[in-house]
């Protein structure tokens, strides 16, 4: 269990990297541009790209990289390619405060329900999902949500439904990526609410 443990963690830690993308995505924003910042992030993207043809076409192992990557992914693309394009998506079609809260969703509502499920989970919601997982995330993306609408002034309600629209998400999705769907669908959702309140 403590590998298990371990392991997942190193795979959030991946996530938390691309987090970092972000501060560098916004701080070239500032000083050249959305479309400057986009072609940045399309860069990392490119780079991740040729890391999974190394993997995947060629059969070699990325050092430290390798290590983190689950069974069912070991012939399918890593996550980190997915969740990266969800970054470029939201960033490119969503309001800000409504792609960060679907990306910081996507980031520490996954991360919560991960650690703290595998830890203290036994009673299973749905597949491979636990009760006490759901919780976690449902909990950390409400955090999210009012963050985010008390640092960009947005309605709480579309947050909160995000936060719902994330967890639910997240929950139903097993065979597809979660790092591209949960992003895409709450940050829909949110936006869509966004045009219409």
């Amino acid at each position: 269990m403590g590998w298990e443990i371990f392991h997942e963690i190193g795979r959030k830690i991946l996530h938390l990297i691309i987090l970092v993308a972000l501060i560098v995505y916004f701080a070239i924003k500032s000083q050249a541009g959305q479309q400057a910042a986009l072609l940045f992030l399309v860069v990392l993207l490119l780079i991740f790209l040729i890391l999974e043809y190394f993997r995947l076409d060629l059969n070699l192992k990325i050092p430290f990289f390798h290590k983190f990557i689950r069974s069912k992914e070991e012939h399918m693309v890593y996550g980190a390619i997915f969740f990266l394009s969800s970054v470029i998506i939201t960033l490119a079609v969503f309001d800000t405060a409504i792609a960060l809260a679907a990306l910081l969703m996507t980031t520490f509502g996954d991360m919560s329900a991960a650690i703290v499920g595998k830890k203290y989970g036994t009673t299973m919601l749905f597949r491979n999902k636990t009760v006490v997982g759901f919780v976690t995330e449902l909990t950390t993306n409400l955090i999210v949500a009012l963050t985010i609408s008390l640092l960009f002034s947005i309605n709480i309600y579309i947050t909160i439904i995000m936060a719902f629209a994330a967890t639910i998400t997240e929950s139903l999705v097993d065979e597809m990526d979660d790092n591209l769907m949960v992003p895409i669908v709450s940050g829909f959702i949110g936006q869509i609410l966004l045009l219409a309140i």
